[in-house]
């Protein structure tokens, strides 16, 4: 029996590190995934119910007032905002707007485990740079990389897996000095627990460089991981616009259209989120540091942190170790090797509850 045949592009593209704990009982405690501890807020949940009798029609498939809202918050005219199936969708669709066999692409690493998946569907080339000693995106060392070939450069800030932020100031700086042609696309699916500046103070850039797209999302903040949407601000109406080219109609569905309306009109409720979250993150890394373990400085809704040991083979084994413990004592964490670091790992902050247990399992498991 003859085998199917594939695209090159198949074998080139990876398999994306998706936590586990999904298809079986799920954990006692579950912070792998970077999502709320906390659910939808019951206005949002209400309009939900409201949508559903409606769901024998396809969605609006220009996302105009999910749009139209969208702008009203954030003073960026709705043609120029671009909506998606996650902000993973937008990631996935630029890059197959932008990049090409002969093309590169620009991002540091670690970061989002879902970069590398653009230039492998594409055939362009990535040019991968390091971290600085603080985990924190090498913005020099990135600029230095951009060649007449580079089509796309992305900052992660605040990075995902390693949770830091570089300040605004300097990514401006990065920005400014970024060829025009270039799109630069700063995802910033973990700003509003960003306290070095006002989460919305990047949103200024955007007046002066065409070329920028700030990539935001509904999982984290608003607690819509189950529905996926994502959105995209933007300096220009050519990326919307190409990204729209090149996907499905009814890429982000009527529900999540209807949770992420209802969603921004509820501010207060994100800002209460906020706060609760960077409390826990504090006590947090205070508990990590009480049992030895120098977290990265987080401006995000988790933390990583190495488990010591400089041989990658046995820091691949006390990571392996350490999450094995966890796991037995109802705890699900992310491993750094599954996100370009052995021997680290990536843990939410969750309620206070779920923190104060994944903290004496780690002890115990230590």
């Amino acid at each position: 029996m003859m085998a199917l045949e594939f695209s090159q592009r198949i074998a080139r593209i990876p398999t994306y590190p998706a936590a586990g704990g999904y298809a079986q009982r799920a954990p006692k405690v579950r912070l792998a995934s970077n999502e709320s501890p906390w659910p939808p807020l019951p206005a949002v949940i209400e309009a939900i119910q409201g949508a559903l009798a409606t769901l024998n029609r396809y969605p609006d498939p220009t996302n105009s007032l999910l749009r139209e809202r969208l702008s009203e918050r954030y003073g960026v005219p709705a043609s120029r905002i671009a909506i998606g199936n996650g902000s993973c969708d937008i990631l996935l669709a630029a890059g197959e707007a932008l990049l090409e066999p002969g093309a590169e692409l620009v991002y540091a690493w670690p970061s989002f485990s879902v970069y590398p998946h653009l230039s492998a569907a594409s055939g362009a080339r990535a040019v991968t740079v390091p971290l600085d000693a603080c985990e924190r995106h090498d913005l020099r060392g990135m600029l230095r990389e951009i060649t007449a070939a580079t089509r796309l450069v992305i900052v992660c800030n605040p990075n995902n897996p390693t949770s830091t932020a570089v300040a605004l100031a300097s990514v401006a700086d990065f920005v400014a000095e970024v060829p025009r042609h270039v799109c630069v696309i700063v995802d910033e699916a973990y700003c509003e627990f960003n306290l070095l500046e006002d989460p919305d103070a990047s949103i200024d850039l955007l007046a002066h460089h065409p070329n920028l797209v700030l990539l935001r999302t509904f999982s984290k903040v608003y607690g819509l991981c189950g529905l996926r949407v994502g959105f995209a601000l933007c300096g220009s109406e050519d990326l919307p616009r190409a990204v729209d080219q090149v996907r499905q109609p009814f890429f982000c569905n009527a529900l999540a259209q209807t949770a992420a309306v209802e969603a921004l009109a509820h501010q207060d409720a994100v800002t209460d989120r906020v706060t609760r979250t960077i409390a826990e993150r504090i006590s947090v890394d205070e508990r990590l540091r009480a049992l030895g373990i120098e977290p990265a400085e987080s401006q995000a809704n988790f933390c990583w942190f190495g488990l010591g040991g400089h041989d990658p083979e046995q820091a691949a084994t006390r990571e392996a170790d350490v999450m094995r413990g966890l796991a037995e004592r109802g705890v699900l964490v992310r491993g750094g090797g599954a996100l370009g670091r052995p021997g680290a790992l990536r843990v939410t902050y969750g309620t206070t509850e779920e923190n104060a247990i994944f903290l004496d399992a780690l002890a115990e498991a230590l």
